[in-house]
């Protein structure tokens, strides 16, 4: 393949938990990352938030964290509680767990989930907001070994990492490890 995949940085490393309590925990102890902010379970921020998966709404229960570990890597955890079909369900089975998907920041998911297509990496799972496409996982497992998560930039979500990096820079290691996140 002649053209560059990946155009971006990558913003965030996202791994599938069979238990995300434990799993903050143990990013803490072997990695040092932290504090964690979660949503357990995952409520849409609003009635115009909607996630489909291979084109039909998601019934999917989830739990997220995210939180950061050193200086220039930022982590989410995420936990199925049901076995709905998903994007998660795509890679892992209850009790598993391992590296699901790369995140990039972006201006124009659609324009970028186009090129992606084209490339031979469909999308499975988006997220619109106010009818708007803000985020699409992309299918790159035959060429990566995971999704690709195509995340539209905008001041919440960066002000959001920078709060999560500061606080881990400002962190003692131990002290309130899960915290409520901060929509």
């Amino acid at each position: 393949m002649s053209e560059q995949i990946i155009r971006y940085p990558i913003e965030q490393y996202a791994y599938y938990v069979s238990d995300i309590e434990a799993a903050c925990q143990q990013w803490a102890e072997v990695f040092g990352a932290g504090p964690f902010f979660m949503d357990k379970p995952f409520v849409a921020p609003s009635d115009d938030f909607v996630e489909t998966y291979r084109g039909s709404p998601t019934e999917a229960h989830l739990s997220y964290a995210w939180g950061q570990c050193g200086p220039d890597h930022h982590i989410q955890l995420i936990e199925q509680h049901n076995d709905a079909p998903s994007i998660y369900r795509d890679m892992f089975a209850k009790g598993d767990a391992g590296l699901h998907h790369i995140a990039i920041c972006l201006n124009d998911v659609p324009a970028e989930k186009e090129r992606f297509a084209e490339l031979g990496f469909p999308s499975v799972t988006e997220i619109s907001v106010g009818g708007q496409l803000m985020v699409a996982y992309v299918d790159a497992r035959s060429m990566l070994g995971c999704f690709v998560e195509l995340y539209t930039e905008n001041p919440n979500s960066r002000r959001n990492f920078n709060e999560w990096k500061e606080a881990h820079e400002s962190w003692d290691g131990k002290t309130r490890l899960i915290r409520p996140t901060n929509w």
